[in-house]
Parts: C-alpha cells; sequence; structure tokens
C-alpha cells in the first residue's frame, strides 16, 4: 500500500531534523495540521498548504504527494454540476467486436463548412464561458465530424482529420474545466491521433498543452512537465523562419511546462521556462490568430506570459510579488478569456493574503459578473472565499456569502 501524504511529510521532516513546531514556523503553517496530517487523521490538504511545507522541508511537492493515482482522486473531488452523459457517449461511444459504433450515425454527415460552422459556434460559447451551451452542442457535433473523417476520401483526409483533432481538442477543453479529467484525458488522446492523421504538427503540439494540464490538474506535477519539456524540444521552431501560429504553440507549451514546475516547488527552472516562452511572445508581437483557428490556439503574447510570472510568484506564496507583476498585465481580458480569468484569482489570492480583503472581495465580483459560470468551476475561488471567510472578525457580508454560494465554500 502506497505511503499516505502524512507518512511521506513525517518520514522528509524527520529526517531533515525539524520538529512539528519548527516545520510549522519555517512553513507558516498551523502545527495542528501537521500534526494531523501525520498522525493520520487528516488525510490531505490544501495545494498551497503542501507546497509551503515541501518549500520548508527543501523537497518537490511530488514527494510529499507520492503516488499519481492518489494525488489525482485527492486533487478531483466526484462533483459533476452538469451531466455529462451525452457528452461521455459522443467522446466513448460503444463499440462491437468489429471496432465499429453499437449505432453507427444515420445518414450523411454535414458539409465540412457546416461542421467547421458549428465548431465556431461552440468555441464562442466556451469562451463566453457557457459551458452548459457548449456541452450541449457538442456530443452531436462530434458524432458528425468524427462520421465525416471516417468517410473523407484521400484528397480530403488531411482537412477532415485536423477538423476533428480541433473539435477533440476543444471537447477535452471543456471537460477539464468541468473537472472530468479522466474524460478530458481521452478527448485529448483522440484530439492527438486525430492531428497525427491530419500530419498537423501545429495542432498535435496544443493537444499536448491540453494534456499538461490535466495532469497539472491531477497532482502530476513531474509528468507534466517532462511532456511539455519533451514535446516543446521537438517542435523548438526556428526564430528566423517560423510562422505565428508554430512560435505560439511553443510558447504555451513552455508555459504549461513553467507552471508545472512552479507547483513543484521548482521555482528556478518555472524562471528559466518562463523566460524562453517571452522569446517566443516578444518574436510575435501583436498577433491575431487566423479566421480558421480556434479561440484557444491564439492568445498567446507578452501578457500571457507575464501572466505566467504572476501565477509562479502565487504558487511560491509570494503575494508581494503577484501584485508588483500584475500591474505590468494589460486590463482586460485577453483573446483566451480563461487565462485573464485565472490570472485575476492570483490577484484575488494576493490581496488576501495581505489581509486587503475588500480588495480580494472586489476582483472575485467582478468575475461573478463576467463569469459566474467559470467561477463556480474554481477550487482556487472556494480556497480563496473560505480564507477570506475564515480571518474576518465581523459577521459575514451578504456579498461574501453570496460568493460562497456560487463556489461552494
Amino acid at each position: 500500500m502506497e505511503p499516505t501524504i502524512g507518512e511521506n511529510l513525517a518520514a522528509i521532516r524527520q529526517q531533515s531534523t525539524l520538529t512539528q513546531e519548527q516545520l510549522a514556523e519555517r512553513a507558516g503553517v498551523d502545527v495542528g495540521v501537521i500534526r494531523k496530517l501525520e498522525q493520520g487523521a487528516r488525510k490531505s490538504a490544501r495545494l498551497p498548504t503542501l507546497h509551503a511545507l515541501a518549500r520548508a522541508l527543501n523537497v518537490p511537492t511530488s514527494a510529499l504527494i507520492g503516488d499519481t493515482s492518489h494525488a489525482a482522486a485527492r486533487a478531483e473531488p466526484d462533483h459533476r454540476p452538469l451531466s455529462l452523459a451525452e457528452i461521455r457517449r459522443a467522446v466513448v461511444p460503444v463499440r462491437g467486436i468489429t471496432g465499429t459504433a453499437l449505432t453507427p450515425p444515420a445518414g450523411d454527415p454535414p458539409k465540412p463548412e457546416v461542421l467547421r460552422a458549428r465548431l465556431h459556434a461552440v468555441d464562442r460559447a466556451y469562451h463566453a464561458n457557457d459551458y452548459a451551451r457548449a456541452l450541449a452542442d457538442m456530443p452531436a457535433l462530434l458524432l458528425d465530424v468524427r462520421a465525416a473523417a471516417g468517410l473523407a476520401d484521400e484528397i480530403d483526409r488531411a482537412s477532415a482529420y485536423t477538423l476533428l483533432a480541433r473539435t477533440q481538442h476543444l471537447t477535452g477543453n471543456l471537460l477539464i474545466q468541468l473537472r472530468a479529467s479522466d474524460l478530458a484525458m481521452t478527448a485529448l488522446s483522440g484530439a492527438l491521433d486525430a492531428a497525427r492523421q491530419a500530419g498537423n504538427q501545429v495542432v498535435a503540439t496544443t493537444v499536448i498543452k491540453g494534456m499538461c494540464w490535466v495532469l497539472i490538474r491531477q497532482g502530476r506535477f513531474v509528468e507534466a512537465a517532462e511532456l511539455a519539456v519533451a514535446t516543446a524540444d521537438q517542435v523548438e521552431p526556428r526564430f528566423s523562419r517560423a510562422v505565428p501560429d508554430e512560435l505560439a504553440a511553443w510558447g504555451w507549451l513552455l508555459t504549461v511546462a513553467a507552471a508545472a514546475r512552479a507547483r513543484n516547488n521548482e521555482p528556478d527552472a518555472a524562471v528559466e521556462l518562463t523566460t524562453a516562452a517571452a522569446a517566443a511572445a516578444v518574436r510575435i508581437g501583436q498577433w491575431a490568430p487566423e479566421p480558421g483557428h480556434l479561440m484557444m490556439v491564439g492568445g498567446f503574447d507578452t501578457a500571457r506570459v507575464q501572466m505566467q510570472r504572476a501565477e509562479n510568484a502565487a504558487v511560491a506564496g509570494d503575494p508581494g510579488r503577484v501584485l508588483e507583476l500584475a500591474k505590468q498585465v494589460p486590463p482586460g481580458p485577453t483573446t483566451v478569456a480563461s487565462s485573464w480569468q485565472r490570472h485575476r484569482l492570483d490577484v484575488a489570492w494576493a490581496h488576501a493574503e495581505q489581509r486587503r480583503y475588500a480588495d480580494a472581495i472586489e476582483v472575485l465580483l467582478d468575475l461573478r459578473a463576467t463569469a459566474s459560470t467559470w467561477l463556480r468551476q474554481q477550487r482556487y475561488a472556494r480556497d480563496i472565499v473560505q480564507s477570506i471567510s475564515a480571518q474576518r472578525r465581523r459577521a459575514m457580508s451578504q456579498e461574501l456569502a453570496d460568493l460562497a454560494a456560487l463556489v461552494g465554500a
């Protein structure tokens, strides 16, 4: 049986010769949390708490988390506020002994231009945080696109499989937001297979980025970083010849690798990766993706790199640095709205850590006004609201109570 977090913590702490009290003081963590973990009274702790303990012990966070399957179970509670039944049937269709779908699609699939228009409509809904609409429209679209790819002739094969890869990629991203990580990985694996069938390296690279985020959500930081870096090494563009698509895909990989390294208590590696990503962003300049792209392929620029720097600082537990870096991020959402929204949570966290609760609540209220469906899915937001609620001496305000109800705090 794999050791628990508490057992890992006790073993590493004892090797460091620190007492529980000394570790608590160095990490800025309540000694009661350490005692309960080591005694088995608590099975886990919030990820920021584990980061703080790992930093104090000078070990990667993964050394405390241990076995990745257990980490996945802790990182992804079984919470499904939106029904996934139909999209599950589309992502994982029932197949018979011959390998064909048990219920084949009726009739011929729509023409490619119709499918592309439908995909862009779902993409717009996704980036508008309308997950209910995206979830309703995606299953039938995925089945139609898959059927069209299966019927494509040699001339149309590459474009048909590129469309399938993009559809499954968007499906995977949607499922990531809905915290259905295993199903998301299945969709992304299908997207990668389709991209390879199409011979489209840029699409395949962006799919790998999505896979890395699933691994991060599951607490598999080392695997996420290794996959992102290995892929980045394989597709590293020549700056003098690369087109913006290639630079953006490579830059996204480096930022997700930085995110994984930061979460694994490897700040120097995170800085190095973010610096490399910045070079790609500077080379791209102000670039808007071509009309044929999904929104999630674009949005890589110097602002996104700056957001990653702020995120790294938040993971490292440095609220002052987060707020300093946030001043250099242009105001307002970027092409990829979820990146901006995630950055604003870092800002809210930093304000809360500095006991500037009114500022933190103001940021959260702005997110509620513009992205309430997205905010409802964020465990990070729930942690921030719980932290504010626990620290305030006065009775909870109506605004804070509404936020707590929204995020389940």
